[in-house]
């Protein structure tokens, strides 16, 4: 260790310095430290000789960029879980416990794979990033964030390239560049590992370049549209005690049409398509078997009065198992109800429902405030308006690629998203939600209208362009002019969505293959 500088003399201080590199490279912070992040947590475990430290070094770093890029999740339990502060900053330790196990998992199998094989040094650098990779790549969290979305944040357009890998493509690419970077720091006083960290930024800003060729080539849209997106900033108060039935319901349905009804008042002159409302924003029931009720009666003759189509989230029953859905329903200009409407299918845990619940029913008893819902069947249909085809997500279901990519091969023009993110606060969460929402649209190249109840509302185009985005926690309408194809061309991302992982796997199969015949 004689060789680092005199503050990093303690070898337990390299994974913290890897833990706060990737964390501040989080949005809303730039990408500085995202393509040499792990390279302190990796010379740490190239020393080691036993696989205890090798854990404690990558739950380290996990725990350390966990609490800087996700500490929303300490206001997220106060608020939503309504625990008092101090066991909320419990909840947040604990989460950060848990949260990335990727990190020290990826340095188990690597460990493991070096004792058994015992390959030279270069040979167990690729075996570490190429794990590390796939690690990160498949592990299991709630908020499913990956290395790429920091470049579509910043606005680096190397994010173009998602439309030919994902961005969990261009995260797998950037974890990997902290290999070369690493023997660029063990070679750091030969004229090699000055080669190496030019040959790095000079790859990086050919692949800059190369995303805005990507973005140029586009085919230029046949079609538009103008939405009208409402975003009334309804308190997290005001939406329990009206989900409970305790009040507010009135004052909730009253700022969503006065917004609506003043916003269509205003752009006269435009012919708007359609209006959205965000997730669960009509405060009460929902659907056909609804349809006869003084609220929905009400909500039929507000919308046939604008004579404008509503796009609205809500509430409704699933008859077969009697439980609620969160729910997005279209409305034609005269407020009929047109099928089929949508029902969210990946649910949240622990807010919509609980992990393990139907194999042990009992779990409900101490958890009681916890929400139960009704799965949606998936991506299975369009929804549909005016010739429109339109795919649905609501909130949560935005950060998964297989479902947006079910939504394009479906023939969707573009995808509406409902959202409800007043539970995460005005630092963090909100700017990491949207960008992951709209890095669908770059993906699979169609424009995303996001509708927030307290923001970000916003339209990412198919160009991966942002238009304008909501003020946070304030009552807002806008009127978004909208670009897209008729008939969209598939990306190659969507065609060969499987052809990454697969290299993936691949390298490492080859990388096993070799220590083994090494071994023999």
């Amino acid at each position: 260790m004689n060789s680092f500088p005199v503050f990093l003399r303690n070898p337990w201080l390299l994974p913290i310095l890897s833990g706060i590199f990737i964390g501040t490279s989080y949005i809303p912070f730039p990408p500085w430290a995202s393509l040499f992040g792990f390279v302190p947590l990796w010379l740490f475990w190239l020393r080691q000789t036993r696989l205890r430290p090798v854990l404690w070094g990558g739950l380290l770093t996990a725990f350390v960029f966990t609490l800087i890029g996700f500490n929303w999740v300490a206001l997220t339990l106060h608020q939503f879980a309504h625990l008092d502060w101090p066991w909320a900053i419990v909840g947040l330790m604990l989460y950060g416990v848990i949260a990335n196990l990727y990190v020290p998992v990826a340095g188990l199998f690597w460990f493991l794979g070096r004792r058994f094989l015992r390959g030279p040094e270069r040979w167990s650098l690729w075996l570490m990033a190429v794990i590390t990779a796939l690690c990160e790549a498949n592990s299991y969290t709630v908020f499913d964030w990956n290395f790429g979305y920091s470049w579509y944040g910043a606005d680096f357009p190397v994010y173009q390239w998602a439309e030919l890998i994902g961005f969990s493509g261009l995260s797998a690419v950037t974890v990997l560049t902290n290999l070369p970077l690493t023997v660029a720091w063990q070679q750091r006083r030969q004229p090699s590992g000055k080669y190496i960290c030019g040959g790095v930024l000079a790859v990086f800003m050919v692949l800059n370049c190369g995303g805005l060729w990507l973005k140029s080539r586009l085919p230029p849209p046949d079609a538009e549209l103008n939405a009208l997106l409402v975003q009334a900033s309804i308190s997290n108060k005001e939406k329990i005690s009206a989900e409970v039935g305790e009040g507010h319901r009135e004052a909730i349905w009253k700022r969503y049409t006065s917004l609506t009804a003043e916003a269509i008042a205003a752009h006269k002159d435009v012919k708007i398509d359609f209006v959205m409302w965000p997730e669960t924003a009509y405060p009460y029931l929902l659907g056909e078997w609804f349809k006869d009720s003084g609220q929905s009666q009400a909500l039929s003759a507000f919308v046939r009065g604008q004579q404008v189509p509503l796009l609205t989230g809500a509430y409704s029953v699933d008859l077969a198992s009697r439980l609620i859905t969160n729910s997005l329903f279209v409305l034609d200009k005269n407020g009929a109800i047109v099928p089929p409407h949508y029902s969210k299918s990946i649910l949240l845990a622990f807010g919509e429902f609980i992990p393990g619940e139907s194999y042990f029913p009992e779990i409900r008893k101490w958890l009681p405030v916890t929400g139960h819902f009704a799965r949606g069947p998936g991506p299975e249909q369009l929804l549909a308006l005016n010739g429109f085809k339109m795919g649905a997500q609501i909130c949560y279901e935005s950060l998964f690629p297989a479902f947006s990519r079910s939504l394009a091969q479906l023939g969707a023009q573009f995808i509406v998203n409902v959202t409800n993110d007043s539970w995460y606060g005005t630092w963090q969460e909100p700017y990491q939600h949207m960008y992951m929402t709209l890095a669908r649209g770059v993906e699979f190249r169609r424009p995303v209208l996001r509708v927030t109840n307290t923001g970000i509302s916003t339209v990412g185009l198919a160009t991966g362009e942002i238009l304008e985005q909501s003020p946070l926690e304030q009552s807002w309408a806008g009127v978004y002019r909208i670009p897209y194809h008729n008939q969209p061309a598939a990306t190659f991302y969507q065609t060969y969505f499987w052809l990454l992982p697969c290299l993936l796997w691949a390298t490492l199969l080859a990388l096993l293959l070799s220590g083994i015949t090494r071994k023999s």
